[in-house]
């Protein structure tokens, strides 16, 4: 059950950055991209039916990791106070800046909330790669389980380390990076014209920094964690996940230069899967390792729930992503196609 539950977690958390991630992408690219006032309301409607909705991923991914494994739960939330707390702030400035725009019909007023849609956007996908970096690197738990992480001390990686160092901005500038390009691909199949040429261009000059910072980022973790492959060498058939991650990055060019935007996309989301799955390999069955005792690692076995309730929660959980698979394949399928600015709503 603790294999399985493990497995949820992270499915549940790929899912999140993997639907939510084209918002934040989308985000990024806001006031970069779009040279007028309808391209940026082309940009928003594209993502205006669904944005919340994928959001749910990570309520849903918090609250199956509360129940599974209660122990990291409290730990983890408790650590990462500090980048929780500006988390949620970006997230509210987030939702809000998307829903008060085009409340009122004047240039200041839509300036504003597109700068905080920007930054808001931007600074959630760092701290969100730069919390999967600090999962990978370890926090320094203490003998109860708990700890506390400064946003920084000496940028080193260290038995005290703090939210940001060398290698969690690692880790931020690869979700940035890959974010903004997964971003930019939803928007190459949702768009048309000028806009659409211009996100295709934009990914094909910033593919050779993803793949750079892509191999950068798998030398720094083997360097920072010298067990990283541990469970790759027990298991060689895992080597298929860093090939499968090389693949979906060519994958994103070769279909960007031919135009199948559609094609590109799912490159994209496999390049995102594989990265997230090969991260839990090395970290399993270690939920969050300690940075300076590795006897205190909190690990599936130590921080998991009871069988009893695993085994009900199986059932209700099942029945809950049936429900939510069946409302996102609806709601996706009634906004596809691509988007413009005839009529009200959200111009599909």
């Amino acid at each position: 059950m603790g294999f399985i539950w493990f497995w949820i977690v992270a499915v549940m958390l790929a899912a999140y950055v993997v639907l939510d991630g084209f918002d934040l992408g989308v985000g990024i690219l806001h006031s970069l991209l779009a040279r007028s006032e309808p391209e940026r309301q082309i940009m928003l409607r594209s993502i205006g039916p669904v944005w919340d909705g994928n959001e749910v991923w990570l309520l849903a991914g918090g609250g199956t990791l509360y129940f599974a494994f209660p122990a990291l739960y409290a730990s983890a939330f408790s650590g990462f106070y500090l980048a929780l707390m500006i988390v949620l702030w970006l997230l509210i400035l987030r939702g809000a800046s998307i829903e008060l725009r085009m409340h009122i019909d004047d240039g200041l007023w839509r300036s504003f909330f597109d700068g905080l849609f920007f930054f808001s956007s931007l600074l959630l996908a760092v701290f969100f790669g730069a919390a999967l970096a600090n999962v990978i690197r370890g926090v320094p738990l203490r003998e109860d389980g708990y700890f506390f992480l400064p946003l920084w001390t000496d940028w080193r990686v260290g038995p005290q380390p703090g939210i940001l160092d060398w290698y969690t901005v690692i880790g931020g500038v690869v979700a940035l990076v890959a974010l903004a390009i997964h971003g930019a691909l939803y928007l190459a199949v949702k768009t048309e014209g000028d806009l659409q040429a211009r996100v295709r261009t934009f990914v094909r000059r910033s593919w050779i920094v993803l793949l750079a910072i892509t191999v950068i980022s798998l030398i720094a973790t083997i360097a920072v964690r010298a067990d990283t492959l541990t469970n790759y060498y027990a298991y060689p058939v895992a080597f298929v996940i860093p090939v499968a991650v090389l693949g979906s990055l060519g994958g994103i060019l070769y279909f960007c230069r031919r135009e199948a935007d559609r094609n590109a996309f799912a490159s994209s989301c496999a390049y995102l899967s594989t990265m997230l799955v090969g991260a839990a390999v090395s970290l399993y069955p270690r939920l969050l390792p300690s940075s300076n005792d590795l006897g205190h690692d909190i690990t599936v076995q130590n921080s998991i729930s009871g069988p009893y309730a695993l085994r009900v929660g199986l059932a209700w959980w099942a029945f809950g992503m049936v429900l939510a698979i069946v409302y996102f394949v609806v709601t996706y399928r009634m906004f596809r196609g691509k988007v413009n600015l005839d009529g009200g709503g959200y111009g599909h």
